[in-house]
């Protein structure tokens, strides 16, 4: 066996500068790919990713779909029953009263259902709210969510009780002139005043729903008590300055000349303040479990 030559390393050549080049080049590689990531993704405030968040917010409300739309309806079918039961019980005692005195079949129990919007905003606001926060929606896509979530609902409930109107008046008020769904002077309209007035009536009460929710939420029970207090008080303050000022007249002429549908329209205002209101209390609550 022949020695190695002389001069010769025992050793392989070292590959430590080809080694450190392909690292260079991978990481400049990697360098990038990220610059081009970063100038083709969105940002995390953009509006893409604001619609997702905010409809994000929406699917959650929808998730306890029993209590924002299967109990109601529930409630409010039983309510119609029961009216119509009365309705049949009252026409065997008097069968002239549908032409002697119509009112005294008309039923203002669908009121129930617009009183009844407020309490699922504050139960969905309530329950919704913390975890929301919690898988990364800020308070202004929230408030977003929730309104377009409430706009949803109202346009779906409106839809349904503008049909339930029309099928009432078509069917003489269930067959024994009954008015439940077409109330006398108020939804008993064309039909397209007649979602118009739901609409904006349903909009209405889940927004005041909504402040009531911001105040629970940012307070608790004392939020909710300080807050039905001011509310009663500015009510109680309203109703002595018209009688203070004999203006009780002119007032109900007012409204008279408007009409529903007009009155409708005007509680946009309202709405708008009440969900102004609902959004600032929400930007100082603190998640609580």
């Amino acid at each position: 066996m022949s020695a190695p030559a002389a001069g010769a390393s025992a050793h392989p050549p070292s590959r430590a500068p080809v080694t450190a080049a392909r690292r260079a080049a991978s990481a400049e590689v990697a360098r990038d790919s990220i610059r081009a990531h970063a100038v083709s993704a969105p940002a995390s405030g953009s509006a893409a990713n604001a619609g997702v968040r905010a409809w994000r917010v929406v699917r959650l409300h929808f998730v306890n779909f029993s209590t924002i739309v299967i109990v109601p309806w529930i409630v409010l079918f039983a309510i119609a029953l029961l009216s119509v039961a009365v309705w049949a019980v009252v026409l065997s005692a008097s069968p002239v009263i549908v032409t002697a005195a119509p009112l005294a079949l008309w039923s203002g129990a669908v009121f129930y259902l617009f009183v009844y919007m407020s309490v699922v905003a504050v139960q969905a606001m309530s329950a919704t709210f913390p975890f929301a926060l919690g898988i990364g929606s800020t308070r202004r896509d929230y408030a977003v969510g929730t309104a377009l979530a409430f706009t949803l609902l109202s346009a779906g409930y409106g839809l349904a009780l503008t049909a339930l109107s029309v099928a009432e008046e078509a069917s003489g008020g269930w067959w024994l002139g009954g008015r439940m769904f077409a109330t006398p002077g108020l939804t008993d309209g064309p039909v397209l005043e007649r979602l118009v007035v739901f609409f904006t009536g349903l909009m209405l009460f889940f927004f005041v729903g909504a402040v009531f929710a911001g105040a629970w939420l940012r307070w608790r029970v004392y939020g909710l008590v300080a807050l039905g207090g001011a509310l009663a008080s500015l009510f109680v303050a309203l109703l002595f300055g018209v009688t203070a000022t004999g203006s009780w007249a002119s007032l109900i002429d007012a409204l008279v000349r408007l009409g529903a549908f007009g009155a409708s329209l005007w509680s946009l205002v309202p709405t708008a303040l009440a969900a102004v209101a609902a959004f600032l209390l929400l930007r100082r609550v603190t998640p609580r479990g």
